[in-house]
């Protein structure tokens, strides 16, 4: 069994994306590496070399910023990344800049890909997801976070990205997956408040034009809302070995209200979420994939 990780990443050092850390954590189970390097104003590229595995191979990119509907142009460099890969390789562990595989999960996620290798039917693998959130302390939970999501693939070239790159198609039907007890720790919202704010708005300039990040984002006046995130919980787990250089040097608190944040949810978003609390059903959930027992 082989198994090929990929990935794209652009200015990783002026957005504070935890790439590095993204790599190396699933590094281990990979036997090689496609990383499509967008064209960076910064010294990603170095970041990148500094790695220093054999296993990692770099195709240079460049990021069509034309492509704003929707977060479309992920998807391209996405499917870049994907198109590279060796052909004989049976899997493909896709990893965005901003997540982390917890080491404890490694022997989970090889078995699962072993044990259905030879079954055809399944074209991927679903990971569960902790999104966190201000800081490594807290993650959110809400219906408006995606709680699982495709990060395992069979190296088969009908698969593309889809949408925004958060999940995958096989052409264009949703893929057959296998949920297995693994986590993605999401880290792209643990900021300090002033690097949420910039967040926002660099990320939406890969969704709308310059007009609407004027109207709706000025720079001069945007403020970050953290009701995003609808309920924060106190995380009480480890976090991943490979992101511990970056906790440590977390220099600032989360100055938030949790209680505050759950009382201005909706009343009928309280009502769907105490639901999923007693039953784990999230009803009207969004699926971009079927899941197969």
């Amino acid at each position: 069994m082989k198994v090929a990780g990929f990935t794209f990443i652009r200015n990783a050092i002026s957005n504070d994306y935890p790439i590095v850390e993204a790599i190396t954590s699933i590094l281990p189970v990979c036997d090689e590496f496609v990383i499509a390097l967008g064209n960076s104003d910064d010294d990603t590229t170095k970041l990148i070399e500094s790695i220093g595995s054999p296993k990692i191979r770099v195709i240079h990119t460049f990021w069509n910023e034309s492509l704003r509907e929707g977060g479309s142009v992920f998807a391209a460099e996405t499917d870049k990344a994907f198109a590279a890969i060796s052909p004989d390789a049976d899997w493909a562990f896709y990893i965005q800049g901003d997540e982390c595989i917890h080491e404890k999960y490694l022997p989970v996620i090889m078995q699962a890909m072993e044990q259905n290798l030879n079954d055809q039917r399944v074209e991927g693998l679903l990971f569960k997801y902790l999104h966190f959130y201000g800081s490594y302390d807290y993650y959110a939970q809400s219906r408006r976070w995606y709680r699982r999501e495709i990060r395992i693939l069979r190296n088969n070239k009908h698969i593309h990205s889809y949408r925004d790159a958060q999940g995958f198609r096989w052409d264009n039907r949703k893929i057959q997956v296998k949920l297995i007890d693994a986590y993605i720790y999401h880290y792209g919202w643990v900021k300090p408040p002033a690097g949420l704010k910039n967040k926002v708005r660099n990320f939406n300039q890969f969704y709308h034009d310059d007009a609407w990040l004027a109207e709706n984002m000025p720079a001069e006046t945007f403020k970050f809302d953290f009701g995003n995130a609808d309920r924060l919980l106190p995380f009480e787990g480890t976090h991943p070995a490979v992101m511990q250089r970056r906790i440590n040097a977390q220099n600032w608190k989360l100055e938030v209200d949790a209680k505050e944040l759950e009382r201005k949810m909706s009343l009928r978003r309280r009502i769907l979420q105490k639901i999923e609390d007693i039953t784990g059903w999230r009803i009207s959930e969004y699926r971009n994939y079927k899941i197969i027992k």
